[in-house]
C-alpha cells in the first residue's frame, strides 16, 4: 500500500510571483519565532513552538514563482515517542496558475497517516496552510504563532 502524504491545496487571488513570495516569508504565515533565513535555495531555519515543536529546514528545490521544497533536517516533537519523526521528511509547495487565481499544493511528504503525529500535525498545517498562508497571499496579513517573550527568568 502506498504511503498516503499529507497534502492540501488552496487558491488565492494573486499571482505565481506573489505566492512564491508569501511561501517565502515563513515569519509572516508559519511562525515568527524563526532563526535563520528562508528565502532561495540552501538557506536553512530553524521554528520553534515553544518546548513542544522545534525543526530545522533546508531549501533544496526553489524554482521561482513554481516551486519551494525543504528538506527537514533536524526535528524534536516532544508530544509524540519518536521525537524526530519529521527529521528527513520533504514539505513542499507547488504553485500553478490558473484563470486569474493561483493554486499552491502543499505536500508534507513523509507525514503520513501511520505517523504518530499525523492527526495533530495534519490538523496544524491546514490551519498554517489554508488560513494564514492564504490570508497573508489575499489581504498581507497572516496569522503565524507570535514571538515567544522570553520569560524573566530566563534572562537573568
Amino acid at each position: 500500500m502506498k504511503t498516503q502524504d499529507y497534502t492540501t491545496t488552496i487558491t488565492v487571488h494573486a499571482t505565481a510571483q506573489e505566492a512564491f513570495k508569501g511561501i517565502n516569508n515563513v515569519t509572516k504565515w508559519w511562525t515568527e519565532n524563526l532563526e535563520g533565513r528562508s528565502q532561495k535555495l540552501n538557506d536553512e531555519f530553524t521554528v520553534r513552538f515553544g518546548e513542544v515543536h522545534v525543526s530545522t529546514q533546508k531549501l533544496v528545490e526553489v524554482i521561482p514563482d513554481k516551486k519551494v521544497v525543504w528538506l527537514v533536517t533536524y526535528s524534536h516533537l516532544n508530544f509524540i515517542e519518536e521525537k524526530d519523526e519529521w527529521t528527513g521528511t520533504k514539505i513542499s509547495f507547488e504553485i500553478f496558475e490558473k484563470d486569474k487565481t493561483t493554486q499552491i499544493r502543499f505536500t508534507h511528504l513523509g507525514l503520513a497517516p501511520e505517523g504518530e503525529c499525523f492527526d495533530a500535525c495534519s490538523n496544524a498545517w491546514s490551519q498554517y496552510v489554508q488560513q494564514s498562508l492564504a490570508s497573508l497571499i489575499n489581504t498581507g496579513k497572516g496569522h503565524p504563532t507570535p514571538k515567544e517573550e522570553k520569560t524573566a527568568a530566563a534572562q537573568n
